[in-house]
């Protein structure tokens, strides 16, 4: 697997210090095993789960490869054009792909839209990016792989909570063999990681289960609630296209507050204007926007190429995975899926 910035976990990871050394184990896997088995049982996780979740298990190598693989402190050498990755990540197959998924869940779009306030289009492009429809959803034995990320040791606290988390997930009456998914612990068809899962994963068909693997009401429901408890603003748009004129003062709207969190993507965006203040300066949005919105300015490959004006849904989506590319293909495929 290409380390998918497509994959929930990407987002989680990007929020833990990645200048951390790798350290070096501390216990043996066996007996660091029976440390984090008896924190799972302090927690509540019954004996036959505990038991079944850990039969034969050992150390992944290639899991500690991939997770030491991982990039650490972006250089400052400018950032690859977004024009490409678009039309690689929205492409004509993805489009039809997501426009025959919507078509066929239909069904289930209005009861979630009204609990959630979530339009059915950006679920359906979230599911499209991470998984492709449910079609890639990652065979890594997730017991496995979050045990052997939390003994290796470079992001233990988070590994090791995430493996007791997905214990509980087991003990909800999920198989081993069902709780497979991407090498650093997502699963599903939104690829939520165990902590996410059971704070957020939400039964949509009310059958008294949130099954994310194969269900598509529960699926969906649980993007959207994830949506919904980052802020999501019912009836604004994620962003709309914008016309510059030439003449536009790029250093006045620079913005000069450094972000706490995933710097190198908010560095790029514009200060924060209500819309009727962007078209003061000239910028005008190509579909409505009301003027007390407040967006930012984004132009990312430069000037004379396309530029939009960002509300805060777009941040909710950067919430799901906080990479520009990742933000941007998610809006422009579900403003196709929409068409």
């Amino acid at each position: 697997m290409k380390i998918r910035a497509t994959l929930f976990a990407a987002a989680a990871l990007a929020t833990m210090s990645p200048t951390t050394p790798a350290v070096s184990q501390d216990l043996s896997f066996d007996a660091y095993l029976q440390l984090i088995m008896a924190k799972a049982r302090a927690e509540g996780v019954s004996e036959s789960t505990i038991n079944r979740m850990t039969a034969g298990l050992t150390p992944n190598q290639r899991v500690i490869s991939l997770d030491r693989g991982q990039p650490g402190t972006p250089t400052r050498t400018g950032y690859p054009a977004l024009a490409p990755y678009i039309d690689t990540h929205v492409n004509p197959t993805r489009i039809r792909r997501g426009r025959e998924m919507h078509k066929a869940t239909r069904g289930l779009h209005a009861e979630i839209e009204q609990q959630f306030g979530v339009p059915s289009e950006i679920l359906m492009a979230i599911w499209g990016h991470e998984t492709n429809y449910g079609s890639f959803k990652g065979n890594f034995d997730l017991s496995r792989s979050l045990a052997t990320l939390a003994w290796e040791g470079r992001r233990r606290d988070l590994f090791e909570s995430e493996w007791i988390a997905l214990l509980k997930v087991a003990d909800k009456g999920y198989s081993r063999s069902q709780l497979v998914g991407s090498w650093a612990g997502a699963f599903g068809n939104p690829q939520f990681l165990p902590s996410v899962y059971l704070r957020l994963a939400t039964d949509g068909d009310g059958d008294g289960r949130a099954d994310i693997f194969n269900n598509r009401a529960d699926t969906l429901a649980s993007i959207a609630r994830y949506f919904n408890d980052s802020g999501w603003r019912t009836g604004q748009p994620w962003g709309v296209r914008a016309s510059v004129p030439a003449n536009l003062d790029r250093a006045a709207i620079e913005n000069k507050i450094i972000s706490p969190v995933c710097s190198r993507v908010h560095e790029r965006h514009s200060q924060w204007k209500t819309v009727g203040e962007w078209r003061q300066l000239g910028v005008q949005p190509q579909k409505y926007l009301a003027d007390d919105v407040m967006a930012s300015f984004f132009q990312p490959d430069g000037p004379g190429k396309p530029a939009w004006l960002l509300t805060a849904n777009y941040r909710v989506i950067l919430e799901y995975n906080c990479s520009n590319y990742y933000a941007m293909s998610v809006g422009l495929l579900a403003d196709e899926i929409a068409n």
